[in-house]
C-alpha cells in the first residue's frame, strides 16, 4: 500500500511538472517581439525606454521556396504583403502564386506592385482563419499553385516571424548628398520627434554593417550621410538602429545601392542639381480610385499652368493605370509612383519634394477632389491660359511658399457621380471658409527635415510664406460629394495625424464631416448637407472653357 502511494505521488509531481514546462513554452513562444511592438508602439521620446530595453534585435531573413525569396508584412485587415527579393525575378508573369502560411493553410498571392525601391514586385495574400490563430505569426512562402496541387509544400515552420507594419522601415531614397529613409513607429504623434541622436541608419548586416549618424527626424522622414561605398557589395538592406543598451535595428524591406546613382523619374530626365529643372510648375497628390474624376482635374490644371504631375498612388484597385497610359498618349505628363503604405500623405509628399527637385522648380499640393482658380483674374478669359497658375506666384526671391485657402463644397443634391464633372456638378458651398490651405512650394526652399502637415511645408530660414487672398485665388474642394463618392473616402484616410473617421475619437474635430457618426452609413439629409451658399463660378468658367459647341458633353467626358 506505501509503494503504491508513493508511486502515485511521484507521477504527480512529474505530471505537475511537465505542465508547468508546457505553460512556460506557451508563454514564451507567444509573447514575441512582433507582439510587443503591435500593442506597445514607440508613442514618445519620454516614455519609451523602458520598453525598448526589452525588445531585442529582430534578425531579417527571406522565406525562400524553391527559386522564390521574400519577405512579409502584416497590413491592417489581416491583410499580408509578400516582397519578392531584389535577387530572386520572377519568371512567366504575376499569376499563378499563392502564400503558404504556418500549418500549410493557404491563400492566393494577388499582384499588388513594383515598390520604388530596387522595383521590387509585392503581392497581397489574406492571412487564413487558422493561421491568425497560432502565435508567433511567421512569414509565409510564396509558392506557385502548381506547386501547392502537387503537394510539394514549403517548409514554414522554421521561418522567421512576420514583421509587423507597426514599426517597419518602408522605403529609402538617395539624393546626391544624403539618404532619406521612411519608417513608421518612431515618431508616431504630432509635433513630436525624437532626437536624430537617438539613431544609426545601418547599412547591410551583420559583422560587415557601416552605421551612419542620423542628421534629422521628423515624422516618418530621417535623413543621413551615405555610407563608405568601398565597404559595401551591390545592394544592401537599409534601416535604423536605436542608439540605447540593446541597439535595436528596425525591420527594413528598403534597400540602397552602394553606388549612389542619380534616380531621378526616369532616364529620359536628364536635369541634374547643377542645371535648372526642366519644368517651372509641378502637381503632386496621393490617389486612391480616382480613375473617373482624374482626366477633369489633369485637363483643367495641365490648361491653366500644371507642366508635370505625380501621383502617388495608395493601392488604388480601379482603372487608374490605364486612363494614366490614355492620358499620357494624348501628351500630359504623368508619373505615378506605387506608394502602397497606409497612412502616410505626409511621407509621400516629403517623398515628392526629393524626388522631384531637380524636376521642378515650384510643386502644388492639391488633391484630386480640389481646384484653383483665381474669381477676379480668370472670370472673363474666353479661353484657359498656361501662365494662369504661374501669375498666381509673387515675384521675390525670397517666397517659398504660396497658400491658398479652401471653399468647401457639399452634395449639392447629388445621389451618384455627376458625368459632366464635379466642377459642374457640385455648386452648393459652406460659407465660411476653412482653416485649411493648400500650398504652391519652391522646392529649393523645403526645409531639410521635409516636415510638412496638411499640404503645408516647413521653409527655410532665408525664405518666407505668403497667403493669397480669397479674390487673387481660391480652392474649391468638392470634400462632401454624393454619398457613395464620399463613403469611399470614409473607409480610406491616407492622413498619418488625420482622426480616422471610423475612430470614436476627437468628434468636434474640423476633420469630421459635421453630423457624421463613426459608420459609413449615410446620414439622413446627405443630399443636401453643408449648402449654405450657392457659388457656380467655377461651374460658369469650366463651362465656357472645356465644353463643345457641337455636344452637350465636356472635353474630359469619355
Amino acid at each position: 500500500m506505501h509503494r503504491r502511494l508513493s508511486a502515485a505521488v511521484l507521477f504527480s509531481l512529474a505530471a505537475l511538472f511537465l505542465f508547468a514546462c508546457f505553460s512556460l513554452h506557451l508563454s514564451r513562444s507567444s509573447i514575441s517581439h512582433s507582439d510587443l511592438v503591435s500593442h506597445y508602439p514607440i508613442p514618445s521620446p519620454a516614455a519609451d525606454h523602458h520598453l525598448i530595453s526589452e525588445l531585442q534585435p529582430l534578425p531579417l531573413r527571406h522565406v525562400t521556396t524553391s527559386s522564390i525569396s521574400s519577405v512579409a508584412v502584416l497590413l491592417p485587415a489581416w491583410e499580408v504583403l509578400v516582397i519578392v527579393s531584389p535577387e530572386t525575378p520572377l519568371s512567366g508573369g504575376l499569376d499563378g502564386y499563392a502564400c503558404v502560411f504556418k500549418d500549410n493553410s493557404t491563400s492566393d498571392a494577388r499582384f499588388a506592385g513594383i515598390l520604388p525601391s530596387m522595383n521590387r514586385t509585392a503581392f497581397y495574400c489574406t492571412m487564413p482563419r487558422r493561421a491568425k490563430r497560432r502565435r508567433p505569426f511567421l512569414q509565409p512562402a510564396l509558392s506557385t499553385r502548381s506547386r501547392i496541387i502537387s503537394k510539394d509544400l514549403p517548409e514554414t515552420t522554421a521561418g522567421p516571424e512576420l514583421i509587423r507594419w507597426t514599426l517597419l522601415v518602408y522605403e529609402s531614397f538617395s539624393t546626391e548628398t544624403d539618404v532619406v529613409l521612411f519608417a513608421k513607429g518612431l515618431n508616431n504623434r504630432p509635433g513630436v520627434n525624437r532626437p536624430p541622436s537617438e539613431f544609426r541608419c545601418v547599412f547591410g548586416g551583420g559583422d560587415n554593417a557601416v552605421r551612419t549618424a542620423v542628421t534629422s527626424s521628423f515624422q516618418e522622414v530621417f535623413r543621413c550621410p551615405h555610407p563608405d561605398s568601398t565597404a559595401l557589395n551591390g545592394p544592401v538592406n537599409v534601416s535604423l538602429e536605436i542608439v540605447n543598451k540593446t541597439n535595436l535595428v528596425v525591420p527594413s524591406v528598403a534597400y540602397y545601392t552602394a553606388t549612389p546613382k542619380r534616380r531621378w523619374i526616369s532616364s529620359s530626365d536628364n536635369a541634374g542639381p547643377t542645371q535648372s529643372p526642366s519644368h517651372e510648375l509641378c502637381a503632386c497628390t496621393m490617389v486612391y480610385n480616382v480613375a473617373k474624376v482624374l482626366r477633369e482635374w489633369v485637363t483643367y490644371h495641365s490648361q491653366i499652368g500644371v507642366d508635370r504631375f505625380f501621383l502617388y498612388d495608395n493601392d488604388s484597385d480601379d482603372d487608374l493605370e490605364e486612363v494614366v497610359r490614355q492620358l499620357n498618349r494624348e501628351g500630359f505628363n504623368i508619373t505615378t509612383t506605387f506608394w502602397i503604405w497606409p497612412k502616410t500623405q505626409e511621407a509621400g509628399f516629403s517623398h515628392a519634394a526629393v524626388y522631384g527637385k531637380a524636376l521642378c522648380k515650384w510643386m502644388m499640393y492639391i488633391d484630386v477632389d480640389e481646384f484653383v482658380f483665381a474669381p477676379n483674374a480668370w472670370s472673363e478669359a474666353l479661353a484657359p491660359d498656361r501662365h494662369m497658375l504661374k501669375s498666381l506666384i509673387p515675384k521675390g526671391p525670397d517666397i517659398g511658399q504660396v497658400s491658398i485657402q479652401c471653399n468647401e463644397f457639399g452634395p449639392s443634391n447629388q445621389r451618384t457621380h455627376p458625368l459632366e464633372g464635379v466642377t459642374l456638378g457640385y455648386t452648393c458651398r459652406r460659407r465660411l471658409l476653412r482653416l485649411r490651405h493648400k500650398s504652391i512650394v519652391l522646392l529649393e526652399a523645403v526645409e531639410h527635415s521635409l516636415l510638412n502637415v496638411i499640404h503645408h511645408f516647413e521653409i527655410k530660414k532665408e525664405f518666407r510664406s505668403m497667403q493669397l487672398s480669397t479674390e487673387d485665388a481660391i480652392v474649391n474642394h468638392y470634400k462632401y460629394q454624393a454619398w457613395p463618392e464620399f463613403r469611399t473616402k470614409f473607409r480610406r484616410r491616407v492622413s498619418a495625424y488625420v482622426v480616422d473617421w471610423t475612430d470614436a475619437l476627437n468628434p468636434m474635430s474640423n476633420d469630421r464631416a459635421p453630423g457624421l457618426g463613426f459608420q459609413p452609413v449615410e446620414p439622413k439629409g446627405w443630399a443636401d448637407m453643408f449648402c449654405e451658399v450657392r457659388d457656380d463660378r467655377l461651374k460658369m468658367l469650366t463651362k465656357k472653357w472645356f465644353g463643345s459647341s457641337t455636344s452637350s458633353k465636356m472635353v474630359w467626358q469619355s
